[in-house]
């Protein structure tokens, strides 16, 4: 007999899958497994790559997405085992976790299902590993945050059972739908998820119908596994908040609705968190448009004041109108700026709002002409609007300025990075990593065993710590990123160090077994770069491109005017010794005539049929490094992720160089 069918349902995480694949192998060595597949219509090769290089995996590929309920159904009808297990693709498990729990089982014969820790992929607690049904008080404590507030209370912290001692092994109501190991038994006897629900809410309705049937779950410390979490609904065009309240809703209808007051509890409660949810995901929108409507409404009032000083004549907005003067002119700016797309949830646009500014100014004048009550000053108006775009600017750059890590993408930060060991497999790793012309990754060391190895250098990449004080390295190097082969560690290994150093705030990768790949929370990233002619830089972009032209044509035309002329006396006329800043300022008259832009990469691409952009002034290889490759590859990535405030920054941090740099 089968001890253990495993099931996991795929939308579109081809390479997650495969490495969760990969420890399943390793987990299963000493026992007889089924592993079922039900891909729910993905579009991203996991069928191909399931039968290509999975042939025993047992697959069921479906043409549509039948959601996640529906499609565990199909592979529990499917199932032999005598236990079974429904795994997300998205996770990786130890080489102990079915062993341990199937050992639990058969110590705990009231067991009907089980789950594990569930560490996130920065090692610490997944909270919905472990929780209890939403009740009217679990609901109204986690909704107006009283759990977060007294994480340790049990009459506040019931939801996600946080005042218990996450190393410690009990009953609860409910676990998680990303890892449940049941019992076949069970299943046949209360039957697999209800196909209601679409996604979300199907864990919390199948662990309160086997507690129904006379069965206690069991949250189990003794193993742990990782979970990335969402990747799936991210490739979805689901609006997963939405799904979720409504899994949430149809929960309380089903199970906990004994009364009217109880249900309304629930659904206001329910309601509520579905809003804050969506003000989390739009904060940045909203925080926008209540800026932008104060600063609009500032400068109509300074534009107010001022015209009165030239104008003694005009006396102001008459107080009957006021109310109509500070609110519908912002509310036709923030329209229109809403339809230029100038609000967007993760990032600001400042050439989007002044576009905007453009076209609401002769709408808002042009309506003066049907409603002459309140046409009175377009010169007030049009000094509001000059203020207001100097303001809108002004308010955006500051921002960036000061929350400028919220609003910069991933693939924008420079990383530095740890490889977790020394063999040939971390070492090529390593290498690979470095080449990659379209990530800035700087490969801080490897981390080896012992302390033997520590200074040593392997080929070019130096060992600069151990698995025991890995994380004073982070710390000492400023690390982002640590990245493990699966080749080289075994799972449990892996899963140990993330949880040791859950508090670092570092993001933690696994590279595929095949080395062409590395799975992250953030990320899936390709080792080996696709061809050239497939990759989409920012420096090819029309729209990139005008806005760094009348960039360049700017500063040079200002750079000529107030700076050039006194270098030019000094160095040239007087023949003084050039420095770098010197040179600097001579060759802007090239940027002007068009043979150079300011910041670009160091040498011209255009014989190799690629537009990496024109040979710029400096760039990002004037301050980070000599090394001919190192510079090709930031030219690379200067010319995928180019933007006007990645220029700003260049520019500002060679200036820094060049004015502190002895010559």
């Amino acid at each position: 007999m089968t001890d253990l069918s495993i099931i996991i349902v795929n939308y579109n995480v081809k390479e997650y899958l495969k490495n969760l694949l990969h420890s399943i192998r390793k987990a299963s060595q000493n026992l007889s497994t089924e592993i079922i597949v039900i891909d729910n219509a993905s579009d991203d090769g996991s069928v191909e790559m399931l039968r290509e290089k999975f042939p025993d995996v047992k697959l069921i590929a479906n043409e549509k997405n039948l959601g996640f309920g529906k499609a565990n159904n199909t592979g529990l009808k499917e199932a032999k085992g005598k236990y079974i297990l429904l795994i997300n693709p998205d996770t990786l498990v130890a080489e102990d976790t079915f062993t341990k729990l199937i050992e639990f089982f058969e110590s705990h014969p009231d067991a009907g299902m089980v789950g594990c820790k569930i560490l996130n992929p920065d090692g610490t607690l997944q909270l919905a590993c472990r929780r209890s049904f939403p009740g009217p008080w679990t609901s109204f404590t986690k909704v107006t945050g009283l759990s977060s507030l007294f994480p340790k209370s049990k009459l506040f912290a019931r939801y996600n059972l946080t005042y218990l001692d996450e190393n410690q092994t009990y009953e609860v109501d409910a676990i998680s739908g990303s890892f449940m190991m049941l019992r076949k038994d069970v299943y046949d006897k209360v039957g697999g998820f209800d196909e209601q629900f679409f996604m979300y809410g199907e864990d919390l309705d199948l662990c309160y119908r086997i507690q129904k049937a006379g069965y206690k779950i069991y949250y189990v410390h003794t193993t742990q596994i990782i979970h990335y979490k969402g990747e799936s609904t991210k490739r979805s065009s689901l609006d997963e908040t939405k799904v979720f309240y409504q899994a949430m809703h149809l929960f309380v209808k089903k199970h906990l609705s004994s009364s009217f007051i109880v249900e309304l509890i629930l659904r206001s409660a329910i309601a509520v968190r579905s809003i804050f949810a969506f003000l989390g995901k739009k904060k940045l929108i909203i925080i926008s448009v209540i800026l932008d409507f104060i600063f609009f409404n500032l400068c109509l009032y300074a534009a107010q004041e001022f015209y009165q000083t030239i104008k003694p004549s005009w006396r102001g907005f008459p107080e009957y109108a006021e109310w109509v003067v500070y609110t519908i002119p912002a509310l036709l700016q923030i329209i229109v700026a809403s339809f230029a797309g100038a609000y967007q949830k993760n990032k600001l646009s400042i050439l989007k709002v002044i576009i905007s500014i453009a076209i609401s100014f002769p709408i808002l004048t042009s309506l003066t002409f049907f409603f002459k009550q309140f046409a009175f000053s377009r010169a007030a108006i049009l000094i509001a609007y000059i203020l207001a775009l100097v303001a809108f600017i002004l308010w955006r750059i500051i921002f960036k300025q000061l929350f400028r890590k919220l609003l910069i993408s991933d693939s924008d930060k420079h990383k530095r990075a740890l490889i977790v060991g020394t063999q040939s497999n971390a070492v090529q790793i390593a290498s690979k990593l470095k080449q990659k012309k379209t990530e800035i990754r700087n490969i801080v060391g490897l981390i080896g065993d012992s302390y033997k190895e520590v200074g040593n250098k392997i080929e070019s990449f130096e060992v600069v710590g151990t698995n025991q004080n890995i994380n004073k390295v982070i710390r000492d190097y400023k690390v982002d990123e640590i990245i493990f082969s699966s080749d080289e560690l075994s799972y449990n290994q892996m899963i140990q160090i993330i949880s040791s150093l859950r508090k670092e705030n570092v993001e933690f990768k696994v590279v595929g077994s095949d080395q062409d790949f590395v799975v992250g929370k953030t990320s899936v990233s390709i080792l080996d770069d696709m061809p050239l002619f497939e990759i989409s830089f920012n420096i090819s972009d029309a729209k990139m491109r005008l806005i760094k032209t009348l960039f360049d044509y700017s500063l040079a035309l200002i750079t000529l005017f107030l700076v050039y002329p006194f270098i030019f006396f000094k160095y040239r006329i007087a023949s003084q010794t050039k420095t770098d800043f010197a040179e600097f300022i001579l060759n802007v008259p090239y940027v002007i005539s068009g043979k150079f832009s300011f910041v670009g990469p160091k040498k011209d691409y255009d014989s190799q049929n690629i537009f990496l952009g024109k040979k710029g002034l400096t760039g990002f290889w004037y301050y980070e490094t000599d090394d001919k490759d190192e510079i090709e590859k930031l030219d690379f990535y200067y010319a995928k992720n180019q933007n006007i405030w990645m220029d700003l920054e260049i520019i500002s941090k060679s200036l820094n160089k060049m004015l502190n740099k002895k010559n």
